[in-house]
């Protein structure tokens, strides 16, 4: 896939830069004094952005700006001087846009190039796939600050790693290194610095060559049948497998198949 970088709506954004490459979309936070922390401004272009998407987009890459931080977690200064319904409405907020990565119809890769904390290991959590730095670190430290996980943490790591794991890092605060994440499945892949946003384009690409529906229809199965009875879970597959036969790219592509051909898919 040739590469052709193209600065979508970038003047819209403030603390966004966006990137079209071919079909893949990346979406860099970049609040270099804050480390890219959240804040409700930047959570609401985070959701415009997922709402303007070029329709060309078949894969979303979400990243930080700089060596040194993804998401170094939430505002704390916005945090500080909350109170109880305000406090709700801002962990809403994030966990809203987080849903609403975690629910596109495209997969989002999370390519974690520093420190991933609090909100910012939730943010790459609510994506489908984990890369990393060597550098990076992840951790929910929100108890040493007298909150919890606010924008689904405590939902989203028990279900990544197993409860045992998830209370402990959530319980003591404490960081852990990028191959412990790989340890315990936090992350699919570690990689140097330098070589983390080719990797993360790498995988993205291979995505891309997939038929698009087809993609997106295992998205939503994988994402719904999670916790359903194996019986609902079974039947709610069945029913996007026979959906993908009422589509151009089932046809083309089985056609190719058989004709050792390559098949260009079109997302019909």
């Amino acid at each position: 896939m040739q590469t052709q970088i193209i600065q979508y709506r970038i003047t819209m954004y403030d603390f966004l830069k966006i990137e079209q490459n071919g079909a893949v979309t990346t979406l860099t936070i970049s609040a270099p004094k804050s480390l890219n922390a959240l804040n409700s401004t930047i959570l609401g272009e985070i959701n415009t952005a997922l709402d303007n998407l070029n329709p060309s987009t078949r894969v979303l890459i979400i990243t930080g700006d700089g060596e040194k931080s993804f998401v170094a977690g939430a505002d704390i200064s916005e945090m500080a001087n909350l109170q109880e319904n305000e406090g709700f409405a801002f962990g809403k907020r994030g966990a809203d846009v987080f849903r609403k990565i975690e629910t596109l119809n495209i997969p989002v890769i999370a390519a974690v190039n520093g420190f991933a904390l609090g909100g910012g290991c939730e943010l790459a959590m609510s994506c489908d796939i984990r890369i990393c730095s060597s550098n990076a670190r992840f951790g929910q430290p929100e108890v040493g600050l007298g909150i919890i996980p606010g924008f689904s943490g405590t939902y989203r790591l028990a279900k990544l790693v197993g409860m045992g794991i998830a209370k402990q890092l959530i319980f003591t605060g404490k960081p852990i290194k990028a191959d412990e994440a790989l340890r315990i499945g936090l992350v699919n892949a570690v990689y140097e610095p330098a070589d983390l946003m080719p990797a993360a384009m790498q995988l993205a690409e291979s995505i891309c060559n997939n038929a698009p529906l087809a993609v997106a229809y295992a998205k939503k199965c994988i994402n719904e049948e999670y916790d359903l009875p194996a019986d609902e879970a079974i039947a709610f597959e069945s029913r996007y497998f026979g959906k993908c036969f009422a589509t151009e790219d089932q046809k083309n592509g089985m056609k190719a198949f058989l004709n050792k051909d390559k098949c260009t898919f079109q997302g019909k």
